[in-house]
């Protein structure tokens, strides 16, 4: 870490390099936080080996794990000449690769930054984002690479999708799983862009804290299609006084950070974080952003218990109103088809009965008439009894078939197929007898007592 002292505005930056990093890559670093073109960097601090800009830092002789730098401003090209006789040895003034390039290059009316920027320029090996994509995941996947590409692996996590998306995954959710969403706007044309993603955005504590409580999403503004399409999605999810704002931000206050809170009925720009800032700003603001998201969590939470718990109510009472109400019908479908089947029964009933009258009917009007006792054939007399008790008494001719008896007891309502016949001395059952025989033939002359009984 190199703890570096701006010295005209007494503001101190604690930057992380790697040992493979030179000199020259930290001067270009503290060009874009301190707007101190290399050229004009007077510094105090460099070991007396650190001689070369082109050299590692691991090389030159760096305090580890921290080393205290101080950077100023040389007023002069004259001036800078004289204060570098003058120094001592411990102080390391300007690369040897940048001094004499950059002293001419005022004497051609270019400009510093003009210069500095065409160098940064020459290093980027393709823009962040594609112009006019028409997929937003594409053209995060595209931005994510190239950020891995440029300042190596240990960054946040960017969601791969549409601004949409991100707010589902971070708003849209049960309350204790919501998370705050932050927006990183990138500007490549922006000083201030290099710095703030390797120092700040890269930094660990920073990556962590972005991992565990934000859904990151991020936009490149470089070019000015991109610009023009977020700033469509700023004023259709933030509102125009936020689009507005991020419209009005000039180049080198990019990049931004913004840290957006969901509500009930609108989304909340809680923060617009600008990339002049350092890791300890950065995580401080963060951390406010959180204990605002946490309250409004904490209500959003109980206010979804309790309506989970009003709905879970509602859903047993509307469960055993539903239950009751099968049970009812159920019940009311059982007593309908018990009635139906009853109903079935009964028409079957009354339709064998009606069959059955019927055929007593037609049978009761083939009897052939009664004779009278004094006749001048011989007559029959049967006496039936009925399982009832009662007696049934008929004259029949002595000629007559034995089926005319059992037609005649069957129009009173004992059909031979349910009943039969039995006679008393001698026990026999008339009805097994040859129906076509007559009743002499089957010696139920003069008279004979009989009685039904009902077949097995």
């Amino acid at each position: 870490m190199l703890i570096i002292t701006h010295r005209e505005v007494q503001r101190e930056y604690n930057l992380n390099f790697s040992g493979s990093s030179t000199i020259q890559e930290v001067k270009r670093n503290v060009y874009d936080l301190t707007s101190i073109p290399v050229r004009h960097q007077l510094w105090e601090g460099w070991p007396t080996s650190a001689t070369d800009d082109s050299m590692c830092l691991a090389e030159s002789g760096l305090s580890y794990p921290c080393h205290r730098l101080t950077v100023g401003r040389r007023s002069s090209p004259a001036q800078t000449r004289e204060q570098s006789e003058e120094q001592s040895t411990d102080v390391h003034m300007v690369s040897d690769s940048d001094g004499d390039d950059f002293e001419d290059a005022s004497e051609f009316g270019v400009d510093d930054g003009e210069v500095f920027g065409m160098a940064s320029s020459a290093l980027r090996k393709s823009p962040m984002m594609p112009e006019n994509a028409e997929n937003e995941g594409d053209a995060l996947l595209q931005f994510t690479a190239e950020f891995s590409s440029r300042y190596g692996d240990c960054h946040p996590v960017f969601f791969i999708g549409s601004l949409e998306a991100a707010f589902q995954e971070a708003f849209y959710v049960k309350a204790r799983d919501r998370k705050l969403l932050a927006i990183y706007l990138h500007h490549d044309e922006s000083v201030l862009t290099n710095v703030f993603c390797s120092q700040m955005l890269c930094a660990e504590s920073i990556v962590s804290y972005l991992s565990q409580n934000f859904i990151t999403w991020a936009w490149d503004l470089t070019k000015d299609a991109n610009r023009a399409r977020f700033l469509t999605m700023c004023n259709r999810h933030f509102g125009s006084v936020v689009a507005q704002t991020i419209r009005t931000q000039k180049t080198d206050q990019f990049p931004l950070f913004l840290i957006i809170m969901g509500k009930r009925s609108s989304n909340e720009v809680l923060n617009v974080i600008q990339g002049n800032t350092t890791v300890d700003e950065l995580m401080m603001r963060l951390m406010a952003a959180m204990e605002i998201f946490t309250a409004q969590q904490q209500e959003d939470i109980k206010d979804e218990d309790e309506r989970e718990a009003r709905e879970n109510v509602k859903r047993e009472q509307d469960e055993a109103y539903r239950l009751s109400l099968e049970a009812d019908r159920a019940k009311r479908e059982a007593h309908e088809r018990e009635m139906a089947e009853q109903f079935r029964l009964e028409q079957i009933r009354k339709e064998q009965e009606e069959e059955r009258e019927a055929i007593r009917l037609s049978l009761e009007q083939a009897l052939p008439p009664e004779p009278k006792e004094e006749n001048a054939e011989p007559v029959s007399k049967l006496r039936i009894r009925t399982p009832s008790g009662e007696f049934l008494e008929r004259r029949f001719l002595a000629s007559n078939k034995l089926q005319i008896v059992f037609d005649f007891v069957a129009s009173k309502g004992y059909p031979w197929d349910e009943f039969k016949l039995l006679s008393t001395f001698p026990r026999r059952d008339v009805t097994q007898l040859d129906p076509n025989k007559s009743l002499l033939e089957v010696k139920l002359f003069p008279q004979e007592t009989l009685f039904l009984e009902a077949k097995e």
